[in-house]
């Protein structure tokens, strides 16, 4: 690997490389064969030391406004921390993203193939090609997936805690056996419904248990909660999960696998408005505050994340 690396658009780029160095339970402290190896092959533009979310932001920012290529090390919450920056820099257009998965959430990187092991997720930002996707803009912060009802929950009690991994996860999902649906009025604006249906404008109100919105096909820990998202397709991905808790639990396997979302209403649209009371959301695994009213709307070709080349050619 040495050898490729020296005609890498890493070494001909200004590339600076963001590590959170906490993620997947001190991943990275804990790995010092890969600290010297990185260290190695980017002296002086490795960027590890721990910073809370507002830090890491602009530490991004910072980044940006100086870099062509940002390499972000963790999980959903850091790569989107590292969008965020960019974005807050004015240079979405101008920086590329690359993505070596740390965390124990990487629902952006699979959707986008790239592996899970890091070495091989070092490979593709070697011979990979940056992709445009798309991203959520959910009131001036991007994500990449949001959720609003009892995902949110669980991600508000989760925050609580503070327990990390899959762990810190079960625990706080808990909750989901209490948790009653909620009403929702919904406006979906320039979509297609699920039977292909074009509109200009449409609005629901609804009981739902949770309101999936979604670029990535996943959520972390390899849950297909989107299945017919596409990161590049220009439309947010909603699906409307109106079930209780106890058919939401029983079905549960299914909906983890993508398959009982085939039954559920299911929506493309460039815009959503959804209002209630307090309701409790989610954006890239990280909690947001309640709220009544929740605006989202598609960047269409919003950023270049290296990716797998074979991918960049199916595309």
């Amino acid at each position: 690997m040495p050898h490729k690396l020296k005609s890498s658009r890493l070494v001909l780029k200004k590339t600076a490389l963001i590590i959170n160095p906490s993620s997947a339970q001190n991943k990275w402290l804990r790995n010092r064969k890969l600290r010297q190896f990185l260290h190695q092959k980017f002296p002086g533009r490795i960027f590890d030391h721990a910073v809370d979310k507002a830090g890491m932001i602009e530490l991004a920012r910072k980044l940006s406004l100086e870099n062509d290529i940002l390499v972000g090390f963790g999980g959903d919450g850091t790569i989107a921390d590292l969008m965020q920056g960019i974005f807050e820099a004015g240079r979405e257009k101008d920086v590329i993203l690359g993505i070596v998965p740390f965390g124990s959430g990487n629902a952006l990187r699979k959707s986008l193939q790239i592996p899970k092991q890091v070495r091989k997720a070092i490979k593709v930002l070697i011979k990979g090609e940056p992709k445009p996707i798309d991203l959520i803009d959910v009131g001036g912060r991007v994500a990449s997936f949001v959720s609003i009802g009892a995902t949110g929950k669980v991600t508000q009690e989760k925050s609580r805690y503070k327990i990390p991994g899959i762990v810190g996860f079960l625990l706080a999902a808990r909750v989901m056996f209490t948790h009653r649906r909620e009403e929702m009025e919904i406006e979906l604006f320039d979509g297609i419904d699920d039977k292909g249906v074009a509109f200009d404008k449409k609005k629901l109100n609804l009981k739902l248990f949770d309101c999936v919105v979604n670029k990535t096909n996943h959520f972390g820990y390899s849950w297909t909660v989107a299945p017919k998202a596409k990161i590049d397709d220009g439309y947010l991905d909603v699906t409307l999960f109106d079930n209780r808790a106890y058919s939401y639990l029983l079905y549960f396997p299914l909906i983890y696998l993508g398959h009982y979302q085939k039954i559920l209403k299911h929506f493309k649209v460039k815009r959503i408005v959804v209002r209630g009371k307090n309701m409790l959301a989610q954006y890239n695994g990280e909690a947001l505050e309640s709220r009544d009213e929740i605006e989202m709307k598609v960047l269409p070709a919003a950023l270049r994340v290296i990716s797998p080349s074979r991918m960049s050619r199916a595309r």
